[in-house]
């Protein structure tokens, strides 16, 4: 049972990811201070280290808060795909790709935000090992999508759906900072390298 204690927790924790995201997208990660968090959410410094035990953590839930988004919308339009009846066996693996990325969310601020804080997992071993936790989760609730679109698709795969999983996630965060890069909006973000994305799933799939 949720209590009002709780719910006051939660919307607070919520206010100050948000915050950060806002703060984030004006001055980056350096310049997102703690304080300049606290004020843009409306909360005490107190209210934060009730909250977080420091910038870094903040950054880290929001950056996973962000993938978790994507993977659910992905998840829920997989879901919507397979009950249509487009997962069935011989689909074509670009339309496919193409389908499923079109639910990812993708859009410059949060490409930007997972850029900066790798560079910061890069420069601090123990926020690294953090980061790389974050990643495994991620990595393994693709899989979990993977082997839900070969078993609808009567498919196989030609290695574990967690190393394809993890080369499917590594192409798509390349394509999307160069995408970013070239300064794509967020409609030619969701198609970032959906293309190539095809390609690499046919060539995972079993003939």
């Amino acid at each position: 049972m949720t209590t009002p204690g709780t719910r006051s927790r939660e919307n607070t924790r919520a206010r100050l990811l948000d915050a950060a995201a806002q703060v984030f997208a004006e001055v980056g990660l350096d310049g997102a201070t703690v304080e300049a968090v606290c004020e843009r959410a409306g909360f005490t410094r107190g209210a934060f280290y009730s909250n977080f035990e420091s910038k870094d953590e903040l950054f880290l839930m929001l950056a996973g808060s962000v993938a978790e988004q994507r993977v659910s919308a992905v998840r829920a339009r997989v879901e919507e795909m397979a009950a249509s009846g487009a997962l069935a066996e011989g689909c074509d693996p670009v339309i496919l790709v193409r389908d499923v990325m079109d639910a990812g969310g993708d859009d410059r601020l949060g490409v930007m935000l997972m850029s900066e804080i790798r560079i910061r997992a890069l420069r601090d071993s123990e926020f690294g090992a953090a980061y790389l936790q974050q990643e495994r989760e991620m990595v393994a609730s693709i899989a979990q999508i993977i082997t839900d679109i070969v078993s609808a698709g009567h498919l196989e795969l030609r290695l574990p759906a967690e190393s394809a999983a993890r080369m499917l996630i590594i192409m798509w965060e390349g394509m999307t900072v160069r995408g970013a890069m070239s300064g794509q909006d967020p409609a030619q973000l969701r198609h970032a390298g959906s293309e190539e994305l095809g390609r690499l799933v046919q060539l995972l799939l079993a003939e």
